[in-house]
């Protein structure tokens, strides 16, 4: 996942600025005014040309990325929308690349005083075609922007963990991740979503938590996120649901239990149900742990570690 690394996109005039000071410095590195005027309009569309290929190969192979890189793209923009903007630029760079030395013979071959009317009349067709694919790269920095702050989801086992609000699921992920969890952006969600990672040998696992969308009944959530709910499920491969018997998270049990009925129908994955506050309360017949005194904690991981035999990339098992 390289979003992170994708630099600002530039706006048309800044493209344009940019091309124009460097034709201008070539320039003055000429004394004949028609071998200037010509130096102008080489560097001027080589330079559109080099940045508009440097903004569409910032962009990762979206397809090659995790299927939650690619369902959150689905999601907000479609695919066929950044791929038609990142095509439009394709476009706009081929058309400066193709049309440079043309233009520039052009100067070339006009008389000592038509020279610089005809640098003119290149740089003004450079400017239109750039201008053009304006809200093209206005978009792809939009797009940017969200991108460079997802969570970094990797193609690792991933266990995903619900429950109402307040019954322990940070909590539960600090207990057992082997740094700090990052709690990054999520478009979907006002609280984003909290990743952590635990490594059982030297293979990492990765838990995530979604405050906003796991933790509520289905009917409190709008079509877009339902779908972000999708790109979160899609990449689990197992899922941890916490109650909480006490009722102290400010749901009563029953309301938990109808909300663990409903996420069970939305997942294909082993879900690994857990009682947790067990210094307080248990259920009985329900594994129990305590993320407050860490009791349990660890048992509870190395059940849910069990799914992890077999476990296959989701790249090497998502058809094509």
């Amino acid at each position: 996942m390289n979003f992170e690394k994708i630099p600002t996109v530039p706006t048309a005039d800044e493209v344009l600025d940019r091309a124009l000071r460097r034709a201008a410095k070539k320039m003055r590195e000429k004394s004949n005014k028609k071998r200037a005027s010509v130096e102008f309009v080489e560097a001027a569309y080589l330079s559109v040309h080099d940045k508009l290929v440097s903004v569409i190969q910032s962009f990762p192979t979206i397809s090659d990325e995790p299927q939650f890189y690619q369902d959150v793209i689905e999601i907000l923009w479609t695919t066929d929308r950044l791929k038609k903007s990142l095509g439009a630029v394709g476009w706009a760079a081929r058309w400066s690349k193709d049309h440079r030395g043309g233009l520039a013979k052009d100067v070339r071959y006009s008389s000592e005083d038509n020279a610089t009317a005809s640098r003119k009349r290149a740089i003004a067709r450079l400017s239109s075609v750039v201008h053009q694919v304006e809200d093209d790269l206005l978009f792809l920095n939009e797009v940017r922007n969200v991108l460079r702050k997802l969570p970094a989801v990797e193609d690792v086992f991933t266990i995903v963990v619900a429950g109402f609000p307040n019954v322990g699921k940070s909590s539960f992920i600090r207990r057992v991740s082997s740094a700090e969890p990052e709690i990054a952006s999520y478009p979907f969600t006002t609280k984003g979503i909290i990743v952590g990672h635990y490594y059982d040998g030297r293979e990492k696992i990765q838990l995530i938590d979604t405050p906003g969308l796991l933790d509520r009944p289905g009917i409190e959530r709008n079509a877009i996120e339902r779908q972000a709910l999708s790109a979160i499920v899609n990449i689990a491969d197992t899922l941890l649901f916490i109650l909480d018997p006490s009722a102290h998270c400010g749901y009563p049990l029953e309301e938990q239990e109808r909300l663990l009925e409903e996420v069970k129908g939305l997942v294909k994955v082993p879900v690994v149900v857990v009682s947790n506050k067990s210094d307080i309360e248990v259920i009985p017949g329900l594994p129990s742990m305590s993320t407050g005194s860490g009791d349990g904690v660890k048992e509870i991981l190395d059940a849910l570690l069990v799914h992890k035999a077999g476990w296959q990339s989701k790249k090497l098992t998502e058809p094509k």
